[in-house]
Formats: C-alpha cells, structure tokens, sequence
C-alpha cells in the first residue's frame, strides 16, 4: 500500500438502488464502506428514461430495503417522477457514504491483497468490491447507422423523451422489447405516424382472469425461481423481457392492434442503405412466438387456479386482431416521410475499467449469486443475478442482504 492510498473494508462502485441497498445492510451492520457514483442516485431514472415512463411491475413490488411501498395504489404503477421520489426517499431514509460525481476509473487486485481502486482520481484499497454499476452501460447503435443521411435524427431509446423532441414527420422504431414497445405507444398516442421493426421479443398480458398477471405469477413463485431452476438456467440472463405497459392503469401492449390502427410493422432490421430499410422475412414468426408466449402464461396461470381450487372468472382465448399479408417490401424511408430513427436495440456491458480474472472469453462476469472466483470480489443488480427480481425492485433487497452476509460473515435477514 503506497502512503497516499486510503484503505476502508468495503467498496461499492455504483450509486443506484442495487448499490444503495448494499450500503443499507452494510450501515445497519456498521461495516466501514464507501459508495462511488459516476453521477448521481436517481440519474438513471431521471436522464434516461422518457417523459411518460412509468413501471411495468405493479408498486407493491417495490420493497427496497427498510422502505417498502407505501403509497395507496400498491396496484398502479409509479411514473417517472414518482419513481425518483421513490428512490429519493430511500436515500433520505439513512445516511449511506455516498460519493456522487466520482467515477471509477480502474479497479486491480492489490499487491498486498484485496483491490485497487482508483476513483475521482484518489486510490483506494479495500478487501471487498463490489460491482454494482449495472450492464446498461454503451447504448447499442449499429454500425452503418452513421451512412443514413444526417436530415434523418437518430436518437437512442435511452435519449428520447417525448414526441415533440422530434421533427415532424413519421418515426421509425427499431427494437419491439419493453422500451420499443412504449415508446410506440407513446409516439402514437401523439399522432405520429409510427413503422415498428418487430423483433423476437415475448409478450405478456397485463391482466387475465380477474387480476394482474405479476399477482398470480407471485404466488406461484415464480420470482422466487433461482437462475440455477430456471429451464434455460444462464440463458435466461440474455432472453428479452416481455413487453406490456403499466400506463394508465396498465394494459396489454398488442403491437397488432397498433397495426390495426395504422403502426406499420416490419420484421427484424437487416440494414438501412441509401435510406432504404431492409427486413427479414420474419414478422409473421415474431407475432406468433409472442403471442405463442403470452398463452403459455396464461395457460401456466389457469393450470394454477385449477390446481388449487381457485374461482376466478373464464377469459376466451386470444384471438388475433390483425395479420401480416406477408409482404416483406423494403421501406425508403424518404418516401414513407420518415424523419427520425428510435433505436431500440439495447445495450452492452462496459467493464474494460475492471482488470481483475472474473470474466469469460464472451467477457462476461462469471458469479454465484453475485460471488465470484476472486475472494472479495462480487457484481450485484444485474438480470437475473440470482431470480428474475435481481436487477429489479423487488428482490434486490435479498440479494444485497445475501451479499452483506458474504461480507460480513454473518447470516443477515432481508429487511
């Protein structure tokens, strides 16, 4: 250790609700820490989320450590700026050592043990780390994205905000998952001619049989299903979400009621060249698989209340409103009158600043429920880290208390 090196026990690098609900349990255990953020708590959901966002979970879900919900619509769904003050409010709610505006430049194994780590440009050392920046970090845009012509704005799903963010004109949405999803919604809510690349994302229905389908996947414990029982085990880290909306109250999000209205859906992007969109032929698979998966749910749901005896009301099956005519005609973009480009394709990890072996040839962290082969070395907050609930409100709670525990030494129950 050089003398100007600073030593405390724990670092936590990422300032968000995963890293917050470690220092919660780390504070109540009174184990010296200290937390880096890069910008600032809630700049996640403030600087990267679009105007109308709301949460697609119902707010009972929301039970960050110590602060659990408690609004009175446990079965709405918080917007954008009741979920900063939500998370706001945890932050109030003690006194974790937050260091805002620091980012984390370098993180190395310690020569004397333990690791390094370099932030706002001071370096540290501790005996534990932990990495709970996320994986949402380099917004995905590809490649000959920079060839379209410049009078076409391209904006990342983490950048748009709102209809009127965008020149006149119609919109072309890359990226049918959650976000894609809503964002057409709320671009055709707003009048706007709106063409949608559907990929292979699933679709769930947001209520069915008298209730919120989260409610009755809570109680057949499904977010209580562990990575390691999943059926696709480590594949589930990288399958799609489901889309649906909690907007205005909550409905199903049927991107064939859009067509409906006059949404033009195409199959999964292939490329964009000389302003020309060209797709693959795969649009009637995607409507199909999605719905596909949205009655395996339902049909997991009704198999539940027939088991258990449960009386609750008969729903027709699914029938669909709209069908491809199986064209798959290239879209000039010009022609269509389309001004502006919403790419909603994801992101990649960014963990080139981490210079510690815990990653795969893929470069992707290897864990056990967030511990990893180097001793004091752990990641929390990321899908499916440990159940579906991980990266989400509703079990990061255990899992920062499950890896409090691992630091500590200690069996600490979850608050």
């Amino acid at each position: 250790m050089t003398q100007s090196e600073k030593t405390i026990p724990v670092i936590i690098i990422g300032g968000g609700q995963a890293g917050l609900s470690l220092s919660w349990y780390l504070c109540r255990e009174q184990v010296g820490h200290v937390v880096f953020e890069a910008r600032t708590a809630c700049h996640s959901w403030d600087d990267e989320r679009w105007d109308n966002f709301c949460l697609v979970t119902p707010n009972w879900q929301c039970a960050l450590p110590g602060h659990p919900y408690a609004g009175t619509d446990p079965h709405g769904f918080m917007v954008k700026d009741e979920i900063i003050a939500y998370v706001k409010g945890f932050t109030d709610s003690f006194t974790p050592p937050l260091r805002e505006h620091t980012r984390v430049t370098s993180v190395t194994r310690h020569e004397g043990g333990g690791y390094r780590v370099v932030a706002g440009g001071e370096a540290w050392h501790a005996r534990h780390v932990v990495i709970a920046s996320g994986a949402y970090h380099d917004a995905v845009i590809p490649g000959y994205a920079g060839a379209i012509d410049s009078s076409i704005m391209q904006v990342h799903s983490q950048a748009y905000r709102s209809a009127a963010q965008l020149p006149e004109g119609a919109v072309l949405v890359v990226g049918s998952g959650q976000s894609g999803a809503q964002i057409v919604e709320d671009l055709h809510l707003e009048g706007r001619k709106v063409h949608l690349c559907v990929g292979s994302a699933p679709r769930v229905s947001r209520f069915y049989r008298g209730r919120d389908v989260v409610d009755w996947l809570a109680d057949m414990k499904f977010y209580d299903l562990t990575v390691d029982d999943h059926p696709l085990r480590d594949g589930a880290r990288d399958k799609t979400n489901h889309y649906v909306t909690g907007r205005h109250g909550g409905h199903d999000l049927d991107l064939r009621l859009f067509a409906k209205q006059g949404v033009g859906l195409h199959g999964t992007l292939r490329t964009i060249r000389d302003e020309v969109a060209l797709f693959q032929p795969d649009l009637k698979d995607n409507l199909d698989d999605a719905d596909r998966t949205n009655a395996d749910i339902k049909a997991s749901i009704d198999a539940y209340i027939a088991r258990e005896g449960i009386s609750a009301p008969v729903e027709a099956p699914y029938v669909p409103v709209w069908e491809p005519d199986g064209e798959n005609a290239p879209l000039d973009l010009k022609a269509a009158g389309i001004t502006s480009i919403v790419w909603c394709i994801g992101f990649r990890p960014d963990y080139r600043w981490i210079d510690v072996p815990v990653f795969n040839g893929a470069n992707k962290p290897v864990w056990n429920r967030g511990v990893t082969g180097q001793a004091g070395f752990y990641f929390l907050g990321l899908p499916w880290l440990h159940t579906w609930g991980s990266g989400r409100f509703s079990g990061i709670s255990r899992d920062a208390a499950w890896l409090a525990g691992q630091i500590t030494g200690k069996d600490i129950p979850v608050a």
